[in-house]
């Protein structure tokens, strides 16, 4: 999927979430904030949109927003664990 298909991620700071809708289905990465640490909860992608590359993008999003906000991370949901592995500029976010 080219980015230009792809919807924009919007922040919800009420909720504590980025999501994207797409196909009228919700694609969503959950945290919780609490003294500059961003704690990722959870990613989650509708099966019937799987292998797109959504939560990578929402997981790239959330910490580019948190590295520019100078939040630290940390990663409980083991996607975001792996993405963080797998892409070492985010590393030095890690709490």
């Amino acid at each position: 999927m080219n980015a230009a298909a792809t919807p924009a991620i919007q922040h919800d700071v009420a909720k504590q979430c980025f999501f994207l809708l797409l196909d009228g289905q919700r694609c969503v990465l959950d945290y919780t904030l609490n003294n500059h640490l961003m704690t990722i909860t959870h990613t989650g992608v509708p099966d019937a949109l799987g292998g797109r590359g959504l939560a990578a993008q929402l997981t790239k999003y959330a910490l580019d927003y948190a590295q520019a906000q100078q939040w630290k991370v940390i990663p409980r949901c083991s996607y975001a664990a792996v993405y963080i592995q797998r892409h070492t500029e985010y590393a030095a976010l890690v709490a």
